[in-house]
């Protein structure tokens, strides 16, 4: 038998067994300008938006905790204005991944679970979102991995964590075992610094964990020559939702559970990609 990821999506995505795994999607932050009257109802207050938003998709991915920690009061909030069942993803401080590239970094990662903690049973994933490197910061990928694997063996129990890395070169088979092995989550991007959903599934398997952690990012410098907006969809990008979808429904299949985010860089507008993807997931057979 051909080596499956080696084959066309299509053909695995028909050998795949039957098991479903859960999906979630949501869009990256709950906010953005141009969201009053197009997502949220024109008269809508700002701090009634996460009561609003959590009537409509069932998870979020906080963007506001990259740039750091957020009180105990604002994470209490969080989970006041929310119902039962509905889950939060967050990003690790850039302080973690950005300025200290993981070194001298447990301290900070110890006081930033502490308090996502008090979302209890709402905690999803946590995404250690790495920026692209340099040669001069990491040349090769096992420079990246002699300092991502310590820090990985350190992480606590009984988290679900995700590592996002922009330099394609890096997903090699070692950089997956290392995750697959402490089962922790290749975050899959739409990014022009990475390879489409359709040819990483080519390249190997990147499914590392119980869990897959999607991220629709688009080109944030390409779609803000057109925007920064964020009221409407100012880029078609039909055929990528629609191999996400595919590939999406191939995950599922696998049994592993699926918690999908959309920027509004995507397309122009975050919800309205969540709604697509959900139109055209739901067509196929």
């Amino acid at each position: 038998m051909a080596d499956e990821a080696q084959l066309p999506l299509g053909t695995i995505l028909s050998r795949a067994p039957i098991r479903p795994g859960p999906i979630r999607l949501g869009t990256s932050a709950f906010s953005a300008d141009g969201w009053r009257g197009t997502f949220y109802p024109a008269a809508l207050k700002p701090v009634d938006f996460l009561g609003y938003y959590a009537t409509q998709f069932s998870t979020v991915e906080v963007d506001s905790t990259f740039y750091g920690i957020p009180s105990a009061a604002t994470v209490k909030r969080w989970y006041s204005k929310t119902p039962p069942g509905f889950i939060f993803a967050a990003k690790v401080p850039q302080i973690i991944t950005h300025e200290k590239l993981l070194k001298d970094a447990a301290e900070d990662l110890k006081q930033f679970l502490s308090v996502m903690d008090l979302l209890g049973e709402k905690l999803g994933p946590l995404l250690f979102q790495f920026p692209y490197f340099k040669k001069n910061t990491f040349a090769q990928p096992e420079d990246f991995l002699a300092r991502l694997i310590p820090f990985l063996d350190t992480l606590p129990g009984g988290y679900r964590f995700a590592v996002e890395i922009r330099n394609k070169h890096f997903v090699c088979p070692a950089y997956l075992e290392a995750l697959r092995e402490r089962k922790i989550a290749l975050a899959l991007i739409d990014h022009p610094y990475m390879p489409s959903v359709s040819q990483l599934f080519q390249q190997c398997d990147p499914i590392t964990a119980d869990f897959t952690y999607v991220r629709w990012l688009g080109d944030r410098y390409a779609i803000e020559r057109v925007t920064k907006v964020w009221n409407k969809v100012v880029v078609d990008r039909t055929d990528g939702i629609s191999e996400w979808a595919k590939a999406c429904q191939l995950i599922l299949r696998r049994g592993v559970s699926i918690f999908a985010y959309a920027n509004n860089h995507f397309a122009g507008h975050g919800p309205a990609t969540i709604r697509q993807f959900e139109e055209i997931f739901g067509n196929l057979r």
